[in-house]
């Protein structure tokens, strides 16, 4: 039993999870930016049904947000600034869940808006996947180090103390 904990530590913080996380949360993002970027009207539609942007500032988001979450998407899904990108993302996903929070404490029966212009009612099961994708952006951002374009430890390359490449050979 006791090498039970050390394995699920060694799990749970190993970097092709994380690496599985970012791939998993780029295509999310990805996807979810598609549609509302092809469709910036209905998605201020679907953000002005939260009641909580500002009237005069649903255009505005309504063109921001579907950016930076292609942004966010592409970022995760090559490899680059993925702390940035995750850190990004998990304020994005923050967000959607208090929004949605909000709105299932008022009673509002209104669609997610997520994903197409006709979604999926807002309800529990809403938090839940927000959330669950909220905590593997944080795995994202700490445990993340598998990287192609950088000087990761994908290709088992690493810097000596000279600053030189090692490349284990």
């Amino acid at each position: 039993m006791n090498y039970l904990i050390p394995l699920l530590k060694k799990l749970f913080t190993s970097p092709y999870l994380a690496l599985g996380f970012r791939l998993y949360l780029a295509w999310i993002f990805l996807y979810a930016s598609l549609g509302k970027i092809a469709d910036p009207a209905v998605f201020a539609e679907n953000l002005a049904a939260y009641q909580i942007v500002p009237y005069w500032g649903l255009n505005l988001v309504a063109v921001i947000v579907p950016v930076v979450e292609l942004a966010c998407g592409f970022l995760l899904g090559i490899g680059i600034k993925t702390k940035a990108a995750a850190s990004i993302a998990g304020g994005m996903l923050f967000a959607f869940t208090i929004f949605v929070l909000i709105n299932i404490l008022r009673g509002s029966q209104i669609t997610c808006g997520c994903f197409d212009a006709v979604g999926d009612p807002i309800g529990w099961k809403k938090v839940i996947a927000n959330t669950t994708w909220l905590l593997m952006a944080v795995h994202v951002f700490f445990f993340d180090r598998i990287h192609i374009f950088g000087l990761g430890n994908l290709f088992g390359k690493k810097r000596n103390n000279s600053g030189e490449i090692d490349f284990g050979l």
